[in-house]
């Protein structure tokens, strides 16, 4: 499914115009990326993951993952949005409403998909400990730091699910038709790995290069700082789901 969805059919025409020509990765998030490497190493061998492709995670889990990821993504949403109100210029100011949009329609939509099957909804659920963390950190950072470190903050989730999700792909034609998978977990391979996600995130690091670019030395270590700790809450995101993490009872209501 193409992410050129229709919203405002001319707005989001000129907006996909724009992600397909978007530039080529530069400099200063390469830069971001090696000094996170050792961490997305880790990462790509999540045992969550590596389970969704081998067929053995329990849909339980995976069941716990997306209602968490919808959370989720609901505040990163928020947090695109109030990206765009500090953007520098007006088109980008509409492709961070664009990418606001889209994490609640056509992602939030694949949750949808999979909700409507257990027969469930996000109604009563609430943020659970790395969740919470992640969301709390990430709001924290667009709403008191500039604009360039929010940039920063928010580029693990389009980047590290991308690649995450291209390293699935690949995994799972190796293993050809040699295991039983759920297919909500190839839907979701699907999604991640993409050429539709590509493309954001391709259009997504352009942003954060030309912030980089702007920002004096200083700056683009904390931005560097900021994308670290997102790339070792992606981690703790799926550490959550492995391990069906709960709040502590304290006796609270």
């Amino acid at each position: 499914q193409s992410i050129c969805k229709p919203i405002q059919a001319v707005a989001i025409q000129a907006i996909c115009t724009t992600i397909a020509m978007a530039p080529s990765p530069s400099p200063h998030t390469q830069k971001f990326w090696d000094d996170a490497a050792p961490m997305i190493a880790t990462t790509e061998k999540h045992p969550f993951l590596l389970s969704m492709v081998d067929g053995t995670l329990p849909d339980e889990k995976f069941k716990y993952y997306m209602l968490q990821d919808a959370l989720y993504l609901e505040e990163f949403s928020d947090c695109l949005t109030r990206l765009s109100h500090a953007a520098a210029n007006e088109e980008d100011a509409t492709k961070l409403r664009y990418f606001a949009n889209y994490a609640k329609e056509a992602e939030l939509s694949l949750h949808g998909s999979f909700f409507d099957q257990w027969n469930t909804t996000t109604e009563g659920v609430t943020e659970m400990p790395n969740c919470l963390l992640y969301t709390s950190y990430m709001k924290r950072i667009v709403t008191t730091k500039s604009y360039g470190h929010g940039l920063a903050t928010l580029l693990p989730c389009f980047w590290v699910y991308l690649h995450v999700g291209k390293r699935m792909l690949k995994m799972r034609e190796e293993l050809g038709d040699s295991v039983n998978r759920s297919p909500k977990f190839d839907t979701w391979i699907d999604m991640y790995s993409s050429d539709d996600i590509e493309e954001k995130v391709t259009t997504y690091r352009a942003m954060v290069e030309a912030a980089c670019e702007a920002a004096d030395e200083a700056t683009r270590k904390e931005m560097q700082a900021c994308f670290n700790m997102c790339c070792k809450l992606e981690h703790m995101f799926w550490d959550q789901a492995l391990n069906l993490m709960k709040w502590p009872d304290l006796g609270d209501r």
